[in-house]
């Protein structure tokens, strides 16, 4: 059987260094969505949606059908605009099933008691790991691959994989696995899974911070990442890794929107329910976290 190849087309969110794609099927034109970014300003906590604006003119531009809006998990570092994408185009919305665990751990720490249905019915649909689905000829198969979140999911769209947050470039290693829920030596397992797949398969990361000034990159091989890949050219043994990671994500600073976003990615990118004055609030815990190096 022929692993199908789909055109990818990726956008770049700057501020928050996020990657967003749309794949489609060249055959029938159907095609998906993967991570997409609701703009937030901090400062005047104010939404906008010029990232997800153009990904709709692309779309509309190219003639793809969206059958699908996919999530890998609830972001950390910006808001999903799902939603809204979900409003313009008409196309469910996917994730985990195991977002169920990251909504009640963060239900928890917001406090946000009964008014918060942790059970994952803002998404049209949560895969199951090995789950398959299609996108008009392109096979697409689901990953569980935690690590990074309890609820992080891969997808393997013919010969290219959607990994967001547990790959990054191989000049940059991996994703951090300290969030609330995250793991290094479950990282290090679905990453090892990951670069199982064939070597020439497309692996597409979630962010790209274009260190020592280079341009901002989001693909590269399986075979490139198991030759050069800073944490797993080799690849090293699991301790090691679980060594270098952990101490690597103790000199982080925590994501500056992860408390204005996982409240509302959890919801799907959903804000909160708004108040009786017609606006919605977000929540800061305070005191929750311990202090960090805000260089990091």
């Amino acid at each position: 059987m022929t692993t199908l190849s789909p055109i990818v087309k990726a956008f770049w969110d700057k501020p928050t260094g996020s990657w967003q794609y749309v794949f489609h099927d060249p055959d029938t034109m159907k095609g998906a969505i993967v991570d997409p970014v609701l703009g937030y300003d901090m400062l005047a906590a104010a939404t906008d949606t010029t990232r997800a604006d153009e990904i709709l003119d692309y779309v509309g531009e190219t003639g793809i059908e969206i059958v699908w809006i996919l999530d890998t998990h609830p972001h950390a570092d910006h808001f999903s605009a799902a939603p809204y994408l979900k409003g313009k185009l008409g196309a469910p919305t996917a994730i985990g099933e195991h977002v169920k665990r990251v909504q009640a751990l963060w239900q928890g720490i917001y406090n946000l008691g009964d008014e918060f249905t942790a059970d994952g019915s803002q998404w049209d649909r949560l895969f199951k790991d090995g789950e398959t689905f299609e996108v008009g000829n392109i096979l697409v198969t689901v990953f569980f691959s935690p690590g990074h979140t309890m609820a992080s999911i891969t997808y393997v769209a013919g010969d290219a994989a959607f990994v967001h947050d547990t790959l990054m470039m191989p000049d940059s290693g991996s994703s951090r696995a300290d969030f609330p829920g995250g793991n290094s030596r479950e990282l290090y397992r679905s990453v090892r899974r990951i670069l199982e797949l064939p070597p020439r398969t497309r692996i597409f990361i979630g962010h790209d911070y274009a260190p020592q000034g280079r341009t901002a990159m989001c693909e590269a091989s399986v075979e490139d990442h198991i030759t050069s890949n800073k944490h797993f050219a080799g690849p090293p043994p699991e301790d090691e890794f679980v060594k270098v990671r952990d101490a690597r994500d103790a000199t982080l600073p925590l994501p500056k929107l992860m408390l204005a976003a996982l409240q509302v990615n959890i919801r799907g990118g959903r804000l909160p329910e708004p108040e009786s004055n017609g606006r919605s609030y977000l929540k800061i815990p305070l005191g929750y976290f311990e202090p960090r190096n805000s260089d990091g």
